[in-house]
């Protein structure tokens, strides 16, 4: 349990706050891969990316795959590993050792998308974008449906969103080697791409241990 103190104005009198209770961390990275391993990975592996996806035609992606299977990989995993570090100690407090459980490429063409879902099996996911991304598909996170709602909403022409009711958060604009940590459960989706070609990798991730009072489990690499 984290207890916060009420603020207090300079001049001694209370005054009013507002908590964020229970936030949901979200990491990002500008510029966590150099230009040449971006392009090394587009190079690769954007012809790799054969797979079919059942959200839309003008998606695939590549098989996934474990950080071992290309010495590109090995060396993404170097420079996103320290940062699940970083994010791990957020969700869990405490510094944990973390594994790349699986990596993959997905290709979105023009006119593709990529429906609402989250990542099963694991506790952190996280992407890297390898080519510019047009600003009307940017990734788009939303509230768990069925979660903690009103039954009746205030949503009209005339509201202001806000982190507090708002279902949908769209991502910064990312540019080429940007990368984004969030936990695996966080719902997102693609909106259609009405620009060039989108190419992004991305990944799911575990660690290698989690306590509770005594009950340990340890993770599988």
């Amino acid at each position: 349990m984290v207890r916060v103190g009420a603020v207090v104005s300079t001049g001694g009198a209370p005054v009013d706050e507002v908590i964020s209770l229970f936030p949901t961390p979200f990491l990002r990275v500008p510029r966590a891969f150099g230009s040449e391993l971006v392009g090394g990975l587009v190079a690769h592996f954007a012809a790799e990316a054969v797979r079919e996806n059942n959200s839309s035609a003008r998606l695939t992606h590549t098989a996934v795959l474990r950080p071992g299977d290309s010495p590109l990989f090995i060396e993404a995993a170097a420079l996103i590993t320290p940062k699940l570090v970083d994010f791990g100690a957020l969700l869990f407090g405490e510094r944990l050792g973390w594994s790349l459980k699986e990596m993959w490429v997905n290709v979105l063409d023009t006119g593709g998308h990529q429906a609402m879902h989250n990542h099963a099996n694991s506790f952190v996911s996280g992407v890297v974008y390898l080519t510019a991304t047009h600003p009307a598909s940017q990734t788009v996170f939303m509230k768990s449906p069925g979660g903690t709602d009103f039954a009746f909403r205030n949503d009209h022409a005339g509201m202001t969103p806000g982190p507090f009711n708002a279902d949908k958060w769209i991502s910064p604009a990312p540019q080429p080697g940007d990368m984004v940590l969030f936990p695996s459960y966080l719902m997102h989706a693609v909106p259609p791409n009405p620009g060039e070609r989108r190419i992004s990798l991305a990944f799911n991730a575990i660690p290698t241990r989690l306590d509770s009072w005594g009950y340990t489990i340890a993770f599988g690499g």
